[in-house]
């Protein structure tokens, strides 16, 4: 944002849309991939039921886990380094 917290330039806007939407996708690309190798073996191969239920059950677990603490991680530091903790200065020793 500008120094008078006025409105995002269109580069600023266009920058938080792409790191948007890389988060999202690479967060839903790990949440595949986690409930692939947890739920793909019960899925796969037939096992005892009870060994299939908690496979599965699991895997829809950690999936959004996994998806949710991605986003957060890729979105989180982007946020902090668009704005300064001390506006108008900068360097925090001034």
């Amino acid at each position: 944002m500008t120094a008078h917290g006025g409105r995002r330039t269109q580069a600023e806007r266009d920058a938080i849309t792409v790191e948007i939407g890389y988060a999202l996708c690479s967060a839903a690309f790990a949440a595949a991939v986690v409930f692939g190798a947890v739920a793909g073996p019960a899925l796969l191969f037939d096992l005892p039921d009870t060994a299939e239920l908690l496979l599965v059950r699991a895997g829809l677990v950690l999936a959004p886990v996994l998806f949710v603490a991605r986003v957060a991680s890729v979105l989180l530091p982007f946020r902090a380094a668009g704005q300064p903790s001390q506006p108008g200065r900068t360097n925090p020793d001034s």
